[in-house]
């Protein structure tokens, strides 16, 4: 006998509706209207013989068939998606898509980048700059690169590198009035901060971490201007505008330069809580392009941290 065609619009419709517990909010999801959704989950009904809801005021109940049902349903859909991945990443091979933050991506990994395209260059790299968390269930990402405490949940992760959070401000600051010579001295200034959006607290340095770690009182963490971004974070300090608490590699070129001072040396209370990390989905396949990508950045962060140079 042929295999009955499943109803696959139905039972989509029944899932959200059933893991919402309302039309409204399944036709939101699935962007159609609560009206349609109604529609598939009677269709689905019809064609098998058997009531899913209880449709009370303003309410829905499950059956007991319904419930019995539910968990090989969401099950099944759960497999569908790892097929469909699957297929696409073996149809995709040859485009690799990175998501890195625009100042790790443009001081770190773009000048290294040629070294794994003139090794694989039957891979396409795509690096998309974006200060926020990528969401790889909606985004069209492979693999990103997160700066943080490596506590990222759903995501295989490898660590890169560690670095120093610092606080550094522009050469006239260090000798203004009041001057900048003990921590407490912060308490005269102007304060810089990073403040992405969509990150969640503690997921990315600031001063209060700082302020903490020194044991510094009489000082207020969160006032000052805020930047979504480390590259404007670092322009505002260039310009004189105040003390930037900022991962060290962004502005080590300026900071060897002189146009940047790091403060208080002697000092580092942010030494190893923060490293750049290489993450992926561990619900997709483990392809070869990831494979390849992992295995090149991870001995390039290597180098890194041997001092090594660049290539």
């Amino acid at each position: 006998m042929a295999r009955r065609l499943l109803p696959l619009n139905g039972l989509r419709a029944f899932e959200a509706s059933a893991r919402n517990m309302s039309f409204k909010a399944a036709a939101e999801e699935l962007h159609v209207t609560p009206a349609a959704i109604s529609h598939q989950v009677k269709a689905l009904e019809d064609m098998i013989g058997q009531k899913l809801f209880r449709r009370l005021t303003r309410q829905l109940v499950l059956t007991e068939a319904a419930q019995l049902a539910l968990p090989d349903l969401q099950r099944g859909f759960e497999y569908l998606t790892h097929a469909c991945r699957q297929l696409e990443s073996e149809a995709d091979d040859g485009v690799l898509t990175i998501s890195v933050a625009p100042s790790f991506g443009a001081k770190w990994l773009v000048p290294r980048l040629v070294g794994f395209q003139e090794a694989h260059p039957e891979i396409e790299v795509r690096v998309a700059g974006a200060d926020h968390l990528v969401n790889f269930d909606v985004e069209d990402v492979d693999a990103g690169v997160r700066f943080g405490r490596g506590t990222y949940e759903g995501l295989h992760v490898e660590k890169l590198f560690t670095v120093s959070v610092v606080p550094v401000c522009a050469p006239g600051l260090v000798t203004a009035d009041p001057p900048l010579r003990d921590p407490c001295d912060l308490r005269h200034h102007t304060l810089l901060h990073y403040s992405a959006l969509f990150l969640p607290n503690e997921a990315s340095p600031a001063w209060s971490m700082w302020v903490k770690a020194a044991g510094l009182g009489g000082i207020d963490p969160n006032r000052g201007p805020k930047f979504n971004s480390y590259a404007l974070l670092a322009e505002a300090a260039l310009a004189g505008q105040g003390i930037a608490l900022i991962d060290e590699s962004v502005v080590d070129a300026e900071i060897a330069s002189g146009r940047l001072v790091r403060l208080f040396c002697d000092q580092d209370f942010m030494t190893r809580e923060f490293s750049y990390y290489l993450v992926y989905p561990l619900n997709r396949p483990r392809s070869r392009k990831i494979e390849l990508f992992s295995d090149w950045i991870l001995e390039e962060a290597r180098r890194f941290r041997c001092g090594e140079s660049m290539g």
